[in-house]
């Protein structure tokens, strides 16, 4: 089990550094002994998970490949048909990500129906602190956990609007709480507004997944975000149940 956790580790390094590492860098970020590392990156690179460079940097392999299709497939076929309901009502895109460790990775998407819309691209992954998803899944665990996520990601300042400081942080994550929905007010993007919900968990096995509609801030106007809050949230109460 433990061969197991690691070779994930490795795995999960370098999809979350979006490139290739040399073999030092790949041992020293998991943690694990150089040897032991070698060793686990020779049976991934045998069965084609990850593949080693010319320069003799290790990537992830094409093997995942198809992995990825079939899993995006399943989570997305009925995702999609909830997210395009939502897109029928509100007219903006709507996305399903999910916590993936501690970024938020987006697994589908319906476009809006205006010509210009918002494109977040499948798979793309993000710090939590500055999405309305990523804000709506961290309110929903305890707040020492959803603290030691933020403080292991960092709170980078995308744009002059992203909270940057982790107390201030986690007192907006209380009030998201309370109020059963997140906002990003142009936090990821200037001139991006979005409001987003978590899908309610029935335990800590159970993935944290959450619903998000966005757009141009000046469509995105409070009225609707009124009219959108109901209706994620109904639409994730939908999907606990199948999450379940």
């Amino acid at each position: 089990m433990q061969s197991l956790h690691r070779s994930l580790d490795l795995i999960e390094m370098l999809a979350s550094r979006g490139g290739a590492l040399p073999i030092a860098d790949l041992a020293e970020a998991t943690g694990i002994a150089l040897p032991t590392t070698h060793r686990l990156l020779a049976t991934l690179r045998a069965r084609g998970y990850v593949r080693q460079l010319p320069d003799r940097r290790y990537a992830l392999g094409f093997r995942l490949v198809p992995l990825g299709a079939t899993a995006g497939s399943v989570v997305g076929a009925g995702a999609e048909r909830a997210l395009a309901r939502l897109v029928d009502e509100l007219g903006e895109t709507a996305n399903l990500a999910v916590l993936d460790g501690d970024r938020v990775a987006y697994v589908a998407q319906v476009p809006g129906r205006h010509a210009m819309r918002m494109f977040t691209e499948v798979g793309r992954r993000v710090d939590p602190h500055c999405t309305a998803v990523g804000k709506a899944m961290l309110a929903r665990m305890p707040r020492e956990r959803a603290r030691a996520i933020l403080t292991r990601t960092g709170l980078a300042p995308r744009t002059p609007r992203t909270v940057t400081d982790v107390d201030v942080l986690c007192d907006l994550l209380d009030e998201v709480r309370a109020q059963g929905y997140a906002m990003d007010e142009e936090e990821q993007e200037i001139g991006v507004r979005c409001v987003a919900v978590a899908v309610p968990t029935t335990d800590e096995s159970t993935p944290r997944v959450g619903l998000s509609v966005s757009g141009p801030a000046p469509r995105m106007t409070d009225e609707l975000v009124a009219r959108a809050v109901p209706l994620l949230t109904r639409t994730a109460q939908d999907m606990a149940g199948d999450l379940a």
